[in-house]
């Protein structure tokens, strides 16, 4: 079997990137009226990075070692997208009296603090990300994100795994 080209699988994970932005904010919030909580901005930004380095790839073309680089990065990304969703999925799971307490909004936490500080409140309270607002096939937001995430990093570990050629 042999695989597409780089260039149409590059194309795959801009449109991917695309796809679910799009879903996240007009379907997600403006459609159903879901403020999307800080870790779920988190990873709006992580799928526009992936996005972005699909979309040089595309652009700039280069060969497979250049192309690799491209994937690698996307991968990066992909994997820091599964423990922001990993994160979010395990504050759902918590106990309503194990949450921890909500942190202050992330525009304000940018705004205000540096940035290791703001990462560092985020994943050490953001009691407002345990709640579940919408579900599909009994899949929460985040465990659909999830997927969209190890889908990423797979398209990224065939541009890198891929013979030349």
């Amino acid at each position: 079997m042999t695989l597409p080209s780089y260039r149409i699988l590059n194309a795959l994970g801009v449109l991917g990137a695309i796809a679910a932005i799009a879903f996240a904010y007009f379907y997600l919030q403006r459609n159903l009226g879901l403020a999307a909580c800080p870790l779920c901005l988190v990873d709006r930004g992580i799928v526009i990075a992936i996005g972005t380095c699909f979309l040089l790839a595309l652009v700039h073309n280069p060969r497979a070692l250049g192309q690799r680089i491209y994937a690698g990065l996307a991968l990066i990304f992909s994997a820091m997208g599964i423990a922001v969703c990993w994160r979010h999925l395990w504050l759902q799971s918590l106990p309503k009296d194990q949450v921890p307490e909500c942190s202050p909004g992330l525009e304000y936490m940018l705004e205000t603090f540096p940035i290791s500080e703001t990462l560092h409140t985020l994943f050490n309270s953001a009691g407002e990300c345990a709640d579940i607002q919408w579900t599909f096939l009994g899949l929460s937001i985040p465990a659909q994100t999830l997927l969209v995430f190890i889908g990423f990093a797979l398209l990224s570990l065939v541009q890198i795994l891929r013979k030349r050629g």
